[in-house]
């Protein structure tokens, strides 16, 4: 007698598999750009994270709060677009390494834990890419194209 074939419940998943990444950008996206749209369009909260960024002994502490905040916001665009991601991974890293050095340094793991957790996702971005839902995928796939295109000879 023949044993019933055992379907993988995951099988789906596994297909489409290069998709799950923008969950991934979407969910960091939303984050970022929650987290500094205070400081974007309230130039009271830019300023109290100037006196922040002060108080933790950064110089230029009003350049410092424009670059991290407009930074985080810019790499929030970037991730829910699907553009420039690689890059948007390294901002991460800069961003979020400085983000530990400055203010996290001594405290505790629950509270470094988003910062650190950016920086690996930064990684995870620079290796991996936006994935094929993005604009990223789309300027790659017109560049091939583009590059198999026979050149004319005059």
């Amino acid at each position: 007698m023949r044993q019933p074939k055992i379907r993988d419940p995951f099988t789906f998943f596994k297909r489409h598999w290069a998709y799950g990444v923008v969950f991934l950008r979407f969910a960091m996206g939303v984050f970022l750009i929650y987290g500094v749209q205070d400081n974007v369009f309230s130039w009271e909260r830019m300023l109290e994270f100037r006196d922040f960024l002060q108080a933790h002994g950064v110089p230029y502490p009003l350049l410092a709060a424009h670059l991290s905040v407009y930074t985080q916001f810019l790499i929030g665009l970037m991730l829910l677009l699907g553009w420039g991601v690689r890059i948007a991974g390294l901002l991460l890293i800069i961003n979020f390494t400085a983000a530990i050095l400055i203010v996290h340094i001594g405290q505790s793991f629950p509270q470094y834990y988003p910062a650190a957790e950016l920086i690996f996702a930064g990684f995870f971005y620079l290796f991996n890419g936006a994935g094929p839902l993005s604009i990223d995928s789309l300027l790659e796939k017109r560049q091939v194209q583009t590059q198999k295109q026979p050149t004319p000879v005059n």
